[in-house]
């Protein structure tokens, strides 16, 4: 196995601090639009496994080529949803498979944004779904954390929990907190820009995919290990739309506990417009003023050290045991700061996204997952992710029960 992780930022970086522990793979090229940044993570690691390229992921057959000369069998891509479909194509040229953490973007309807759905998000990945199975390779798209290990935790839940499943309900909040910031997130501010002011997308059995307003859906849950009750709204992500593909549910939906502080930034950036992404003339310049808005903020890569606290991400599901009797389960996992900071130099947040793709390469490459075409996590077996993720990475993923 010959893998190019495309990102040398957050989630890439991670990544390869993880994969440098592992002994899966026979080379891993890091590829990143700064050259010197994918090189100087190589030189961190300090393994001859590795080595570094400069690339343009915007281009389908930059990617293609490079995926040629280093001989790529796996396509890692750690880089923002602007690029998904310029890497997706380019591994398909090469004739690679294609692993992601976020899907190709969405776009509303143009009339009912808050009712229907317009472009849903993975829709442009799907569409090639027939040629990938054709050509015989793999794209496993959603396999970060969120999308990817909540959908692992469905398709166990499905399989080994539950014989009828009312809702699967993905809830995630942190008590994490950036010292010496007013404001700094712990993500990509482009992706959650991308993510939060999209209309949320809700899946019921009887109704398919629909839209509702931004923040909606109010609720409380409670979170474990002491991070307590959390406010949670409706937020766009790709579990909703992979979920219903592979998964017997009545419901199925995302809500992120994002605080009334993060609320109302995300709301004023909307209100001024600077969340948008076309350019715009300053001076003799032209920029996107979501790019300004990522620049003037301290990139998450820098701000593991400045941070305390944990994340969970889980998933709650509910309905009729295997007994047949009401049941509610929550499944999850943390990642304490501290920890993760300890143990590799990373914060939380993308490190817990970046350990899952990891593990899925290291089941590609013994054979424990495989399949052909555009699939997500919950399309393969739960039981060989979930015993490589606690066994082999020494990660434990929990399980409490709920009041039906």
């Amino acid at each position: 196995m010959r893998i190019l992780i495309i990102g040398a930022g957050g989630v890439g970086s991670s990544a390869a601090l993880i994969a440098a522990r592992r002994d899966f793979y026979e080379h891993i090229v890091i590829g990143d639009y700064d050259g010197d940044r994918a090189a100087a993570l190589v030189a961190r690691i300090g393994d001859d496994r590795f080595s570094a390229i400069q690339i343009d992921a915007s281009v389908a057959q930059a990617v293609a080529q490079a995926c040629r000369e280093h001989q790529i069998t796996h396509v890692l891509n750690v880089v923002d949803p602007r690029f998904v479909m310029s890497i997706f194509e380019g591994a398909f040229l090469a004739g690679a498979d294609y692993l992601d953490t976020a899907m190709s973007l969405s776009s509303a309807h143009p009339e009912k944004p808050h009712e229907l759905t317009g472009v849903k998000l993975g829709d442009d990945q799907f569409a090639m779904a027939d040629a990938w199975e054709a050509k015989g390779r793999l794209a496993l798209v959603g396999i970060g954390v969120e999308p990817g290990m909540v959908d692992v935790f469905a398709r166990y839940a499905a399989d080994h929990l539950f014989s009828e499943i009312d809702e699967l309900g993905v809830r995630d909040a942190s008590d994490l907190v950036v010292h010496g910031y007013e404001f700094a997130p712990s993500f990509s501010i482009w992706t959650v820009i991308e993510e939060c002011l999209n209309p949320p997308v809700i899946w019921e059995k009887d109704k398919g995919w629909y839209t509702t307003e931004p923040f909606s859906g109010a609720e409380v849950f409670d979170f474990p290990d002491g991070i307590g009750p959390v406010e949670c709204v409706n937020v766009e992500h790709e579990e909703v739309l992979l979920m219903p593909r592979w998964v017997d549910a009545k419901k199925v939906t995302f809500k992120f506990g994002l605080g009334d502080e993060f609320i109302d930034v995300l709301k004023t950036l909307r209100k001024l417009g600077l969340d948008k992404t076309e350019k715009v003339k300053v001076h003799n310049h032209e920029v996107s003023p979501r790019d300004v808005v990522a620049a003037v903020l301290p990139d998450p890569l820098t701000l593991g050290d400045k941070m305390s606290g944990k994340t969970c991400a889980g998933l709650y599901v509910t309905g009729k045991g295997k007994d047949g009797n009401p049941r509610a389960v929550y499944l999850y996992h943390v990642c304490d700061n501290e920890w993760s900071m300890k143990e590799y130099g990373a914060q939380a947040v993308v490190w817990q996204t970046a350990m899952n793709p990891v593990v899925a390469l290291e089941l590609l490459s013994t054979g424990a997952w495989s399949g052909a075409g555009v699939l997500g996590p919950e399309a393969l077996p739960s039981e060989p992710f979930l015993d490589l993720l606690k066994d082999g990475y020494g990660q434990e993923w929990k399980m409490e029960e709920r009041t039906a």
